[in-house]
This record gives C-alpha cells, structure tokens and sequence, in this order.
C-alpha cells in the first residue's frame, strides 16, 4: 500500500514559519533558543514578512518553502556569520535555523542574505 500526504498537511508546517516569520537574522553561531537568536549571537537582522516566502511543490518530492534574498541588511555588530535564523518577535520563537556560507561582517557595513528553500519530503 502506498503511503500520501495531502499538500495541505505538508504547507501546514510550512505556513508556521511564512506567517508568522518577522525578523532574519545573520548570526554567529547556531542558536538554539529566541534569546540566542535575537541577542547573544545576533550580528544583523531584517524584518520579512508573509510575503518574502513562497510554497511550491518540493524539488524532490512534497512541498517546499522558498524565502527571498534579502541585500544590504545593515550590521550591527562585527563577526562572521555561520547561521540564519527566522524568528517570530511577536510570540518570541525561534522558528528556523540554517546554515550558510561563513563570512566576515563588519559594523556599519552591510550583509547579503541568500534566499532559503525549506523542503518537507513527501511520505516514502
């Protein structure tokens, strides 16, 4: 028998993190809790909105979720950035980590921040 998932319970998760994301935030290390993201190892953030992010068909299977780029996001505090965090100010939650390239930023300067997929496999 095979196994299925309707598109809506995949967007489900997926919806979580495009309406409710209000800030991104270029860190320099991984962060593990909202304190973290937004405090301890924040080196630059931008406020998104629903509308930076995109659910399409996954591309590989399922569904994905795909944030835009974000350019010239002002720095706040000198460092290298390791992590990309996605956080929901309103409720105080850290909702999405990833990784990226590293690079060395420096206060008053700006950073880029590459666009994100965020994939949910469909069932195997």
């Amino acid at each position: 028998m095979a196994k299925f998932t309707h598109s809506d319970v995949l967007d489900g998760a997926l919806n979580i993190i495009k309406n409710n994301s209000t800030r991104l935030i270029a860190c320099s290390a991984q962060p593990t809790t909202y304190a973290e993201a937004t405090s301890t190892y924040e080196l630059a953030d931008v406020t998104v909105s629903s509308s930076d992010y995109t659910i399409t068909n996954g591309d590989t299977s399922g569904r994905k979720l795909t944030r835009a780029a974000k350019s010239a996001v002002p720095v706040d505090v000198s460092g290298t950035v390791t992590h990309i965090a996605e956080v929901d100010v309103t409720n105080s939650k850290l909702l999405n980590v990833t990784t990226t390239a590293s690079q060395g930023v420096s206060f008053g300067g700006t950073v880029d921040i590459g666009s994100f997929k965020n994939e949910i496999a469909a069932p195997a």
